[in-house]
């Protein structure tokens, strides 16, 4: 199966200090090689890609647990707005159907309950592999 076609990668990404932090996410290829996913923009995933665009990706499971047999790849990653993350929202939808819908409304709905003041506005992640 190629990476595109999977429906979840583990999204690692890097704090200032180099440490990783893995994140499942759900991604869908947008062009040859570059894939993409959307995302909060106050999201620590933003906020550490505002620092350092290295990332690596590999396939696993809902809760980021990764396929036996796979290997990490390396790539970079942007975070997008405006058209390009319309873009991305419409071929995110097309893959996952109503759920790409109904994830922004329960990530709201949790943030309300623990009476978060974070921002929900969205951004896009752009990630070209190596």
């Amino acid at each position: 199966m190629a990476i595109g076609d999977e429906r979840y990668v583990v999204l690692t990404t890097y704090r200032r200090d180099g440490r990783p932090v893995a994140t499942p996410v759900w991604w869908v290829e947008v062009a040859d090689g570059e894939y993409g996913f959307s995302t909060g923009s106050a999201s620590g995933k933003v906020k550490r890609l505002r620092h350092t665009a290295r990332v690596t990706v590999q396939p696993s499971n809902s809760r980021g647990v990764v396929k036996p047999g796979t290997e990490p790849v390396e790539g970079t990653a942007r975070v997008v707005t405006g058209p390009e993350l319309d873009a991305l929202k419409q071929r995110l939808s097309a893959k996952y159907g109503f759920q790409a819908k109904l994830a922004p409304l329960v990530a709201k709905a949790r943030r309300a309950l623990k009476r978060e003041s974070v921002p929900s506005g969205e951004a896009g992640v752009i990630v070209t592999l190596q």
